[in-house]
C-alpha cells in the first residue's frame, strides 16, 4: 500500500511537467512552421526555385563550379551571395495586423512570389557528428507579397500556414522582394570569356570588314606549340611575335559585358542591328570541347537616315562601345572596346 502511494505521488509530480513540455513543444513547432523563414546554414542549400504569378521562373543549383541558372547559365556571384545572406539574416518583425490581413492575403494570392529551398540532409544523423546517406530535400516553401507602408518590411507567408508575417533584415532599410527575382536576366553572369591559358584549346578571330586579317590559334599540340593560321588562305604562319600572341591568349581570363539589352530594346531594333554586317566574331573552344562565341556589331551614334545628310556624314560611329550576341545568341549585350580591344587586334599585329 505504501509502495503504491509512493508511485502515485511521483505520477502527480511528473505528469504536469510532462504535459507542460509537450505543450511547449507543440507551440514551438507551430511557431516554427509559420515563422521559420530563415535558413540557419546556407552552405547546405543545394537548389532554389523562384516563380511569380506570370510566366517568370528560375532554378538556381549549386555545382562544383559555382551556382548555375536553369542548368545552363553561369550566375553573378554577388547576386547569389546577396540572396543567401538574405535567407540567413531574415527576421520576423510581427504578425500582420488583423485589420489588413484580408487585403494582404488577397494581394499575395495575385502578385506573390513563390520560393522553394532545397537543402542537403542525411537519412541517418547522430548528434550532427555521424551522418550517413545524404539526399536532397525540400526544406522550406514560402511566398513573398507586398511591402509595408513604411517601405521597410515585406509580407511573407509560409506554405501551409494560416497567418502571414512582416519580415525584415536587421540593419537594412528596404524591402526583400527584389532579392528574390524570378527573372533570369537578374541572375546571369556578365562573363563572356573566363578561360586561363591552360583551358584554351583553340581560338579564332574573324574580321567581317577585313577578312584577310582573320586568324586562328591552335593550342592542342601535345608539345605545347602554338599554330597561328590565317583564315583567309588557311596557311600556317611561322614568323610571328610570340610575346604578342601570348598576351592575346592570356587576355581571355576575365572579359565581361557591360549590360544586357534583351528586355530594353524592342525586337524591331534588335533585328535591325543584328541584320547589319558583323564586325568581329570570336570563337573559343576550351579543353572540354565547349564552344563560346561572341558575334559583334557596330554601335551607331545616329540613325542611318540622319547620317545620310551631308552635315552628319562626318560624325563617326561609337568609338567606346559595340553590341554583341552571346550565350548561343540568346543574349544581346553592350560591350566596351576598352575591355575587349586586347583580343581584337588583326593578324598583322602579330606578324609585323
Amino acid at each position: 500500500m505504501r509502495k503504491n502511494k509512493k508511485y502515485l505521488i511521483i505520477l502527480l509530480i511528473v505528469a504536469p511537467v510532462a504535459i507542460w513540455f509537450l505543450t511547449r513543444d507543440d507551440q514551438s513547432t507551430l511557431k516554427e512552421r509559420e515563422t521559420g523563414f530563415a535558413v540557419k546554414d546556407t552552405s547546405l542549400v543545394t537548389k532554389i526555385f523562384i516563380a511569380d504569378k506570370k510566366t517568370n521562373s528560375i532554378v538556381l543549383e549549386r555545382t562544383g563550379n559555382g551556382w548555375i541558372l536553369d542548368q545552363k547559365y553561369n550566375t553573378n556571384p554577388k547576386v547569389i551571395d546577396g540572396l543567401l545572406s538574405t535567407m540567413h539574416r531574415i527576421k520576423v518583425k510581427s504578425p500582420v495586423p488583423k485589420v489588413g490581413l484580408e487585403n494582404v492575403l488577397k494581394r499575395m494570392a495575385s502578385i506573390g512570389i513563390k520560393v522553394e529551398i532545397y537543402q542537403q540532409d542525411y537519412r541517418i544523423n547522430l548528434f550532427d557528428k555521424f551522418k550517413f546517406f545524404p539526399y536532397e530535400k525540400l526544406s522550406k516553401v514560402y511566398y513573398l507579397g507586398d511591402i509595408t507602408s513604411d517601405n521597410v518590411g515585406t509580407y511573407m507567408l509560409m506554405e501551409g500556414a494560416d497567418n502571414p508575417y512582416i519580415t525584415y533584415i536587421p540593419g537594412f532599410r528596404g524591402f526583400l522582394t527584389p532579392r528574390f527575382s524570378p527573372k533570369p536576366d537578374d541572375w546571369k553572369s556578365h562573363k563572356v570569356f573566363r578561360h586561363t591559358l591552360s583551358e584554351i584549346s583553340k581560338v579564332a578571330v574573324e574580321f567581317g570588314e577585313t577578312p584577310e586579317e582573320s586568324f586562328s590559334v591552335d593550342l592542342s599540340d601535345a608539345d605545347g606549340n602554338y599554330k597561328l593560321i590565317s583564315l583567309d588562305n588557311n596557311q600556317q604562319l611561322v614568323n610571328y611575335d610570340t610575346l604578342k600572341l601570348l598576351n592575346f591568349l592570356t587576355s581571355f581570363s576575365d572579359l565581361r559585358y557591360e549590360t544586357r539589352l534583351n528586355n530594353i530594346m524592342t525586337p524591331t531594333n534588335l533585328d535591325s542591328i543584328t541584320s547589319t554586317p558583323v564586325i568581329y566574331k570570336v570563337t573559343l573552344v576550351d579543353d572540354k570541347n565547349d564552344t563560346t562565341v561572341l558575334t559583334a556589331f557596330r554601335k551607331k551614334t545616329l540613325s542611318q537616315k540622319v547620317k545620310d545628310e551631308a552635315y552628319y556624314k562626318l560624325i563617326p560611329d561609337d568609338r567606346d562601345r559595340f553590341y554583341a550576341l552571346v550565350n548561343d545568341d540568346e543574349d544581346f549585350v553592350l560591350l566596351q572596346y576598352y575591355v575587349f580591344d586586347k583580343i581584337l587586334y588583326p593578324l598583322s599585329h602579330y606578324t609585323e
